[in-house]
């Protein structure tokens, strides 16, 4: 399925906000993101809709559409429902696995190791996480996965932006390893580690 304007839209925005290069508070005027897609008001209110959706941003009356505060207190929620949820995912892949997922896997996990810069390690770091869990084939599961990957996201940029530096992540490596040797208990018990660490 191709991208559509509205989806280039959305993804463009998103990693705005996320990043910080669209601050909280910031109006998304729908007529300069139509000028800047070079595009119509009806996509540019789709992509609106989507952020709205997922948390990014908010309708306030007579003030338009914004990008929504970060809530500090909101980090510990956001974790304690990754840990739940994505250790339910891992069970349930343990069940689908291949041989071209677990290859898959590794691949995702080197070019998180081999990212240069903080914004496209956290895009790489979501991709492996995505490609551990995606095998589950629950997806309701997986999009509620995928907005707590965006609010841990925003987290990550606000408070370790000035201290990211590269580095091979060990917990990866270790549950790619458990994963071929199809352990589930030591997969979850590293994926539980490792989510906790983000707090």
């Amino acid at each position: 399925m191709s991208a559509t304007i509205s989806d280039t839209i959305y993804q463009e925005l998103s990693n705005r906000i996320v990043t910080g290069a669209l601050p909280a508070g910031e109006k998304l005027r729908q007529d300069h993101i139509a000028r800047e897609f070079s595009t119509s008001h009806v996509p540019v209110r789709e992509a609106l809709l989507r952020l709205e959706a997922h948390g990014l941003a908010k309708s306030i009356p007579r003030r338009g559409m914004r990008v929504t505060a970060l809530d500090p207190s909101e980090i510990r929620e956001v974790v304690e429902m990754r840990v739940s949820l994505e250790l339910l995912a891992l069970q349930n892949a343990f069940a689908h696995y291949g041989p071209e997922d677990i290859a898959a896997a590794d691949a995702a996990r080197l070019a998180c190791d081999a990212a240069t810069t903080m914004p496209d390690w956290e895009q790489k770091n979501r991709a492996f996480h995505r490609v551990i869990l995606a095998p589950c084939q629950m997806p309701r599961l997986m999009a509620t996965i995928d907005d707590l990957h965006i609010a841990s996201a925003r987290h990550l940029f606000a408070n370790w932006k000035q201290r990211w530096t590269q580095r091979v992540d060990t917990d990866h490596a270790l549950v790619v390893q458990a994963i071929r040797r199809r352990d589930v208990q030591t997969a979850c018990d590293i994926l539980r580690r490792h989510l906790r660490r983000v707090r």
